[in-house]
């Protein structure tokens, strides 16, 4: 089957403007994929080719999420990753308002299962089942990479950027040389004033833990939720999914070996076919 052709567009949700991908019929399923929060990231940057594959069977769609990319970057930005989290929520509520999706299933990679979570707490109604790929939001302490992504801006170069990536793959030498290529791609968007801006208001406490769902809270999610995990995931250790598996009421986890933290590029078809399944009821 031919790739599903990804369009992008602009949404205005109030004073902030989304820069949104989409492939697939409205008509269909929809399904919000949510990026994480590496510096340059974007919807596309983590979703492209899950959108081509996926679009043909639903109604995919990946923003830049507010404070990335293409997107508005607020000034002053919300300090701290609370904040900065809760207004994150309120504008993705806010773009299923303005597509007039009543619900959607949320696809959270790192801390996109924050906001994934968060959404769920606070809507639960627009939330129809949630897949967290090595999301953040359990009181797990972060892995050893985390660092190299929350200090970034203080050595912010083509090589620290190869060194950043290198870190979310099991083996980078799987890669030959693509990451130094996407290193390359990714400086000249991350190296923005404003994209600075708001990666420095996100992590300004990130190291701290300052969003995190307790047992309490994760009790309360009654959505059918499915953990893909990678093994080796240096940035969210696999015991954070496993925390989901033991609290969440209802949840299936999905570990998989040699996998670092990007499921969805290191290995695609399985996350593909996992989500796939879990979506149609399945799996």
């Amino acid at each position: 089957m031919a790739d599903a052709p990804i369009t992008t567009t602009k949404v205005a949700v109030g004073e902030y403007e989304f820069q949104l991908n989409a492939s697939g019929d409205k008509s269909k399923p929809a399904l919000l994929f949510l990026h994480g929060s590496g510096p340059g990231a974007t919807g596309l940057s983590n979703w492209e080719a899950v959108l081509k594959d996926l679009g043909n069977d639903y109604y995919c769609l990946a923003p830049d999420v507010i404070g990335f990319g293409d997107s508005s970057h607020p000034e002053p930005p919300p300090q701290g990753l609370a904040a900065f989290t809760q207004l994150r929520v309120d504008t993705l509520i806010g773009l299923l308002d303005e597509l007039g999706l009543e619900k959607a299933v949320f696809v959270g990679n790192s801390m996109g299962g924050i906001w994934s979570l968060g959404a769920t707490l606070q809507a639960p109604e627009r939330v129809e089942k949630i897949v967290l790929m090595g999301s953040g939001g359990s009181p797990i302490p972060p892995g050893p990479a985390i660092p190299s992504l929350a200090l970034f801006y203080d050595n912010p170069t083509t090589e620290a950027m190869q060194h950043m990536l290198e870190q979310f793959v099991y083996d980078p030498q799987l890669f030959g040389g693509d990451l130094r290529k996407i290193a390359e791609q990714r400086i000249p968007r991350a190296v923005r004033p404003d994209v600075e801006r708001s990666h420095r208001a996100t992590f300004v406490d990130v190291l701290d833990r300052p969003w995190a769902l307790t047992p309490e809270d994760a009790a309360k999610i009654e959505q059918d939720v499915l953990v893909i995990h990678g093994r080796e995931d240096r940035f969210v250790v696999f015991d954070g999914g496993k925390w989901f598996f033991d609290h969440l009421p209802n949840v299936r986890l999905y570990g998989i070996g040699k996998c670092g933290h990007w499921t969805q590029i290191e290995q695609h078809d399985r996350f593909v076919a996992a989500v796939r399944g879990f979506v149609s009821g399945s799996l």
